[in-house]
């Protein structure tokens, strides 16, 4: 027979030993909560008068995905330290994810801002690579397409910028828009939205700053025929440093300048095409897309 004091040792043992297998058995089904969130990535821009075209684009999205938090990144370096320096913080890509990360964030959509799939796309691409699947980090992370990505986001762009030319234009203007260009393959994209704008409106020009198609090559299509006036836009996401001195600036060296010593009158609208809202809409179709596919694995 066993004694009082033996059964109440086998007991309490026994019960001990069924505690740690439901804890074993718990941790073994336990999974981490799902968090998803978004992080909105630009070439970034240290001009205050910037500040409203990002918050149009947050808005947008917020409208959108009302239950998702949304973070922020800017990819140049440069600029996050003129914003540092002025005591503004704005994280880059990799510090972004990180701080999510220990956040609690299992997903995160990280959507590019920028307008080609060029050099700060693939950087950022690699970025978002190297944190998915981390351990102890992020589950997935998911890259969103650049405004031009698809032969439709060039029509749907094209089309969008057609519809919202400046209102005081008259027969015999023209439009100019002003896109960065890159030395990367994905400068095509350039030409290619040029094509698509002739095809539609045979006064409406896409030049360059740094690639193809070139201002002198616009210049040599405008002395062909009659023109009234010049508008330059930007073909940026910000009306930022190239809007405001490269393209409308006071220097010789400007569109703006170059054009009237050839004896055009100009007119600079620094609107950047994020301040649109259907522009914007094509960076959330980009997004849905990975959102999307984030909930599907």
């Amino acid at each position: 027979m066993i004694k009082k004091y033996q059964f109440s040792k086998y007991l309490k043992t026994g019960l001990f030993l069924l505690l740690i297998t439901f804890s074993f058995m718990a941790a073994a089904h336990t999974k981490k909560a799902n968090k998803t969130g978004i992080l909105l990535v630009s070439f970034g821009s240290s001009y205050p008068e910037t500040r409203a075209t990002f918050q149009h684009i947050e808005a947008e999205v917020k409208a959108t995905f009302p239950d998702l938090e949304i973070h922020w990144a800017f990819t140049s370096k440069i600029i996050r330290n003129k914003l540092r320096s002025r005591g503004e913080t704005i994280d880059s890509p990799a510090e972004a994810l990180a701080k999510m990360g220990e956040e609690g964030f299992t997903n995160v959509a990280v959507q590019s801002l920028h307008v080609i799939p060029g050099e700060e796309y693939e950087n950022l691409k690699t970025t978002v690579e190297a944190f998915s699947g981390m351990p102890k980090g992020i589950d997935q992370v998911q890259l969103g397409k650049p405004l031009l990505y698809h032969q439709n986001d060039i029509e749907n762009l094209g089309d969008v910028l057609l519809q919202n030319l400046p209102k005081g234009m008259v027969e015999g203007d023209v439009v100019v828009f002003m896109g960065h260009g890159t030395h990367h393959p994905a400068n095509v994209y350039y030409p290619g939205m040029q094509y698509y704008l002739w095809q539609k409106h045979s006064n409406v020009f896409l030049a360059t700053v740094e690639g193809y198609p070139e201002l002198n090559q616009v210049i040599e299509k405008l002395e062909t025929r009659k023109v009234n006036k010049v508008w330059l836009l930007p073909f940026m996401t910000i009306a930022g440093d190239h809007a405001r001195n490269d393209m409308a600036g006071e220097e010789e060296e400007s569109w703006k300048s170059v054009l009237e010593a050839r004896g055009y009158k100009t007119e600079a609208v620094l609107r950047g095409m994020a301040d649109q809202d259907n522009v914007v809409r094509i960076w959330i179709e980009h997004l849905k897309e990975v959102l999307i596919e984030l909930k599907s694995k």
